[in-house]
């Protein structure tokens, strides 16, 4: 079932509202002055959803999510999410990161949604503290060839570092490291380690250092 852009945005921010207090009903009020439009405008929106069955319409008063609808609406949150991370942890991108995402948040699948959670560590919580809307992951999620942060390599994992995305100052830093493009990382009983020797790095610097995996342990 296809939603629109509009429709989605609704339901999303419905779900923000329905987060902070999840047993008030959303007030159509509440709802025009989030999205900066009409009660007319919101009332029209909460009578389509409400006949797909995404929302239970409370005349006069506003709306709550239905379970379909709550369902939909966290996995648009939790889209939104996921690329706020990688614009700002990954990339360093320091623009309108929110503009950016709402449009981009409609255009993700579930394919590349579950490439960025991977990606991305597996995250509960955004840079700021939103926590992420958590979903049921496939257990065969990684494998031969999954891109992954260094410090998401599983267990028994062995992977090629493929890419640094650090600063001039980090760059030093990999330097003394004495890892490149091609060096192999595997973690072996939760520990890095990198031509037998331990490989010291905070979290927050290997989130920013890409290896994909070359080969699966037991």
């Amino acid at each position: 079932m296809d939603f629109s852009e509009v429709e989605q945005m609704y339901l999303k921010r419905i779900f923000e509202v329905h987060s902070e207090t999840p047993e008030a009903i959303v007030k159509t009020t509440q709802l025009a002055e989030i999205l900066d439009v009409s009660p007319a405008s919101v009332t029209e929106m909460i009578q389509r959803l409400s006949d797909r069955e995404m929302v239970t319409h409370i005349p006069y008063k506003g709306c709550r999510l239905t379970p379909k609808g709550f369902q939909l609406a966290a996995r648009i949150k939790r889209r939104e999410c996921l690329l706020e991370l990688l614009f700002t942890d990954i990339i360093g991108f320091q623009g309108d990161v929110s503009s950016i995402t709402r449009k981009m948040e409609h255009a993700v699948g579930e394919e590349l949604e579950a490439s960025l959670d991977a990606l991305l560590g597996f995250p509960e919580k955004t840079s700021g503290g939103t926590r992420i809307p958590s979903i049921d992951r496939s257990p065969n999620i990684v494998g031969k060839g999954t891109l992954l942060p260094l410090n998401s390599i599983p267990i028994g994992y062995s992977a090629n570092i493929e890419a640094f995305l650090v600063s001039k100052v980090e760059e030093k830093t990999i330097e003394e490291l004495g890892i490149r493009i091609g060096s192999t990382i595997t973690n072996t009983n939760g520990t890095l380690f990198f031509e037998g020797n331990r490989l010291d790095i905070s979290s927050s610097f290997s989130l920013r250092i890409l290896a994909r995996v070359c080969n699966i342990g037991s």
